[in-house]
């Protein structure tokens, strides 16, 4: 930071890392603006050393790397038109002008190189009293980029407290059908962090309030979300999504652009949950044959397991070696056993029994039993 500061003295910390630094939260990332145009921002860079990648430079930002760190440094804008998806914009020297195009208030804040902060519509006290509340009129900021309706939901679950802008939440209401302009990538985006929460239950219940979960998710069951964050389960967006969701999960993963990795690990966790506590080893060993322990594990989450030995059955399952079956066809070669049908039948066979016993033969046994 200080190199970028060195070269642009100007430059100001602006949006999520003034609101997490005033409110006590780790600072993930630090973005810069300045009042210059990018090209005098490239021009001072490279006057300082530093190395200037136009990463977003029709939108006027400039990537400085400093110390191997990247920090964005976006010229100050001001919004010629938008159309609810993206906007046009022109370059200005005005830091509030460029503080009126931000979201909420919370985020419209920039920080000084001296550790002044600049609050030009209420951000600080609206932090401090856990307010999620648009930048001027709701219905307004809203209109510019219909992504901001969801970006409420996840920036009032994270800094929410107590009941939520009434003006929010009337012009969400009304302009809830914008969400439908928007791209699956933006969509799934927001969802899933809102669903990093620590609690987002109260944030899917106003999407619902409004309609808007309706539009998203219509096969939505937000009391097994509730249930599964009241249980202690883990922060973990896919596994609130198998809670929340209860439609197809193909469709989902196809409608909302998830990952292949994404949509393989949600149709793992909807699949029901069959262990028990009371489960000897035998038959853990034998679910963790087909399916790794970390899987096994959430789905005992989905599956309403708590309390001390609900604990205690995730605990094994997470220390336990997964077994792998000992046996190949090249073993039963070697024995002069002919390649063909038989083998494979006498391979399952064997395979049956070796479940049977809760996974513990080893080779040598399994080729005993074959001699025999």
């Amino acid at each position: 930071m200080a190199s970028v500061w060195k070269a642009l003295p100007e430059a100001r910390v602006v949006g999520g890392a003034v609101r997490d630094w005033l409110a006590g939260r780790v600072v993930a990332d630090v973005d810069f603006a300045v009042p210059l145009a990018p090209d005098a921002v490239m021009a001072r860079a490279a006057a300082a050393g530093l190395k200037a990648v136009p990463t977003g430079i029709a939108h006027g930002t400039v990537t400085l790397v400093a110390a191997g760190r990247g920090f964005e440094v976006t010229s100050l804008r001001r919004d010629v038109e938008t159309d609810g998806r993206r906007a046009v914009v022109a370059f200005t020297d005005d830091w509030e002008e460029d503080a009126a195009r931000r979201d909420f208030t919370i985020n419209a804040m920039s920080a000084a190189q001296d550790g002044a902060v600049y609050d030009y519509f209420g951000g600080r006290e609206d932090l401090a009293a856990g307010r999620v509340r648009f930048v001027g009129p709701a219905a307004a900021r809203i209109a510019e980029d219909y992504l901001r309706i969801l970006r409420f939901f996840r920036f009032f679950a994270r800094y929410g407290r107590g009941a939520p802008d009434a003006e929010a939440l009337a012009a969400i209401k009304a302009l809830r059908d914008g969400v439908k302009t928007l791209s699956a990538e933006r969509v799934w985006g927001e969802l899933k962090r809102l669903l990093e929460a620590s609690d987002p239950v109260p944030s899917v219940r106003l999407m619902a309030d409004t309609g808007v979960l309706e539009l998203l998710l219509p096969e939505a069951d937000v009391a097994r979300l509730a249930a599964l964050v009241a249980a202690g389960a883990p922060a973990d967006p896919l596994l609130r999504l198998a809670a929340l969701w209860r439609g197809d999960v193909a469709a989902f993963a196809a409608r909302w652009r998830l990952s292949t990795a994404e949509a393989e690990r949600l149709a793992g966790l909807v699949v029901p949950n069959e262990l028990r506590p009371a489960d000897d080893d035998a038959a853990l060993r034998r679910a963790l044959v087909e399916v790794p322990g970390a899987v096994l594990v959430d789905r005992t989450w989905l599956g309403g397991g708590t309390g001390a030995d609900w604990a205690g059955l995730r605990a094994r399952l997470l220390t336990m070696e997964r077994p792998v079956f000992p046996l190949q066809g090249r073993d039963l070669v070697a024995l002069g056993a002919p390649v063909g049908p038989e083998m494979g039948e006498t391979l399952r066979a064997l395979r049956s029994w070796w479940l049977e016993g809760g996974c513990v033969a080893d080779a040598a046994m399994l080729l005993a039993r074959v001699k025999r």
